[in-house]
């Protein structure tokens, strides 16, 4: 018993605790929820619920992965391997099975800049994604991959793959945001009316391109710009352009 109430006592009164004050305004519950024992409910979780909390698992994947590919560039990458790490146990531990249902490719050869051939492949690949509940959902990805020893084929389904978990798991890969970078884009250099001369003069070109010519002299406000003709004469471009196009018109070129 307080002090407070002891005094209250002695005097024959007794004591009503009030509550203390509250503000109104609630912080937000920022906790993860609970999802309590997942083997309870494991044989009634739909797909859509399952692969939501293989979502919850998979946070983030970092760009951690170096690519240096001399002339064609470096840059940093999350590889197949990253992605299976992340999502492999996630998707075990919630029941859910990314099978590949269906795949459509299409190939072509290539030239390399060595002088070597290589077989390039384009691989649309259909997934299928079931939930412990026996349901499923289909998605799809596309993967590109060139290779000179056979092997495109399995490559370009393992971008896919790659690009499946990866978009449909929304995963951020904590990097600075793109937006976060900003800059002012500056003005195309416009182009000389003096560089169109050859072009104009060409006997191979055509009327459709000369019109093209003169829309974009008129975009620059260039076609009162003064140069030397195809027969030595000053003369305005615009109109050098427009006299040409009906010659090269009524000359039946297309």
């Amino acid at each position: 018993m307080s002090l407070r109430e002891n005094a209250a006592a002695a005097a024959g009164r007794t004591v009503t605790e009030t509550a203390p004050p509250t503000d109104s305004r609630e912080a937000p519950d920022l906790t993860e929820p609970d999802l309590g024992d997942l083997t309870k409910d494991a044989e009634s979780v739909s797909a859509i619920v399952a692969w939501s909390r293989v979502m919850g698992e998979v946070r983030s994947i970092a760009k951690n992965e170096r690519f240096d590919g001399g002339r064609a560039g470096r840059f940093n990458f999350r590889g197949i391997e990253t992605a299976l790490n992340a999502f492999g146990p996630a998707c075990r531990k919630h029941g859910v099975l990314v099978i590949q249902h269906k795949v459509e490719t299409e190939y072509r050869d290539i030239s390399t800049s060595s002088g070597g051939r290589m077989r390039e492949c384009t691989a649309l690949v259909t997934f299928r994604i079931y939930g412990p509940d026996r349901s499923y959902f289909d998605s799809q990805a596309a993967g590109e991959a060139s290779d000179s020893g056979g092997r495109s084929t399995p490559k370009a389904q393992s971008i896919a793959l790659r690009t499946l978990l990866i978009n449909n798991g929304l995963v951020p890969t904590e990097d600075r945001d793109a937006d976060a970078v900003h800059f002012e884009r500056a003005d195309s250099p416009v182009r000389p009316a003096a560089s169109y001369l050859d072009e104009i003069c060409n006997p191979h070109t055509s009327a459709g391109r000369l019109r093209q010519i003169h829309h974009e002299l008129g975009s620059t406000r260039q076609l009162g710009a003064l140069v030397t003709n195809e027969v030595g004469d000053e003369e305005q471009i615009g109109a050098m352009v427009a006299r040409i196009g009906k010659e090269r018109a009524a000359g039946g070129a297309q």
